[in-house]
């Protein structure tokens, strides 16, 4: 069977109209126990049980992050953005600057020590410990 003849041809009318939502993605760390309590940290929230080979952090709107130790080979960088409180963002970046993290404003990492201020909100990027490229802000980008 070809992958034509496997796949259905759906056209817009067919598509399901349940919302899709994202339940868990692995996050790859050299050393899962650290980088997983170092995200809880800053974000001030709880490690969750272990499930396997992976750490959770939940974040609190039925996504789970999975930490997941690779040790085989380097660590790919990856992008993780989360939507915080106003309230808790000033406490956040507090948290990095007594773990002496360095925060940037955007997210090539050229404006140390500074936020920005995007859509009306507050934003950061800093780095976890295997290089992950991590975001804080308070407003969703306003996408067309």
């Amino acid at each position: 069977m070809s992958h034509d003849q496997q796949q259905p041809n759906l056209n817009s009318s067919e598509l399901p109209t349940a919302t899709v939502q994202l339940n868990h993605t692995v996050v790859y760390a050299t050393d899962r126990q650290l980088s997983v309590e170092f995200l809880a940290a800053v974000l001030e929230l709880k490690v969750g049980a272990p499930f396997g080979p992976f750490l959770p952090i939940d974040l609190g709107n039925g996504v789970t992050l999975d930490y997941y130790e690779f040790r085989d080979g380097p660590i790919q960088s990856q992008h993780y953005a989360f939507l915080v409180p106003d309230t808790r963002f000033d406490a956040m970046i507090a948290r990095l600057e007594v773990l002496g993290v360095t925060y940037y404003a955007d997210p090539s990492h050229t404006e140390p020590g500074r936020t920005n201020d995007l859509f009306g909100g507050h934003g950061a990027y800093f780095a976890d410990p295997d290089g992950h490229n991590m975001e804080i802000m308070t407003r969703p980008y306003a996408r067309p």
